[in-house]
């Protein structure tokens, strides 16, 4: 089988929603992408998405070069899932890890200046402003807020369309890491985005301290 990428193969992971994971290449194609709308299932589909993401590129597991991991905001206990799966995968294979805010795979690349907005849970939502068109940025969060007081927390962008996030697509987070990869921009620290305290507390030992880059 002829290869046509030139040098990466991004592995990407999300699990702030619902559970995510996609092939895609440095040239920005999308090889797979697989996914489930499960937000309680994290742990026992994970593995299962992988395969199957893998299997649907027609690559294996050792031509994965990045791996990009999706860090919220989202719950705690879906969002670690992916972010130790993520985590276990590269550095198993001693690659670096990517992370990048979970809102990115939204609103990064969205045609006009947009409020990207997911469920946070216990009433609450989490958002995240984009503006720039030409030079697209997350210029606000992510941050929490109740839904009936976003208008007011938003203030001068609350007039901008709303995009409400029910999944969050790893392609789009590995099409982020790329446009990162090419402008030098600085990834986020990995560090999983709960915007609130956990109800448990667990170590965070799995998680690396800093970036993992190559």
């Amino acid at each position: 089988m002829e290869r046509h990428w030139r040098t990466f193969v991004f592995l990407a992971v999300d699990s702030s929603l619902g559970t995510t994971v996609a092939i895609v290449t440095d040239d920005g194609r999308v090889l797979s992408e697989t996914q489930s709308l499960d937000i309680r299932g994290h742990a026992e589909n994970i593995g299962v998405l992988l395969a199957s993401a893998l299997e649907s590129a027609g690559i294996g597991a050792s031509e994965v070069t990045q791996v990009v991991m999706g860090i919220g905001p989202g719950p705690f206990t879906g969002l670690r899932v992916g972010m130790a799966s993520a985590i276990a995968f590269a550095h198993s294979r001693s690659l670096p890890v990517l992370p990048v805010i979970s809102h990115d795979a939204l609103g990064w690349f969205a045609p006009d200046d947009v409020v990207v907005t997911s469920d946070a849970r216990r009433g609450e939502l989490a958002y995240s402003v984009y503006w720039g068109r030409q030079g697209m940025r997350r210029v606000v969060g992510p941050t929490l807020c109740r839904p009936e007081d976003l208008d007011e927390a938003l203030g001068e962008y609350a007039r901008l369309d709303r995009l409400e996030a029910t999944i969050i697509p790893a392609a789009g987070l590995a099409q982020v890491a790329r446009a990162f990869l090419e402008h030098s921009l600085a990834f986020p620290e990995p560090r999983p985005q709960y915007l609130r305290a956990p109800d448990v507390t667990v170590s965070e030992k799995s998680l690396p301290h800093k970036p993992v880059l190559p």
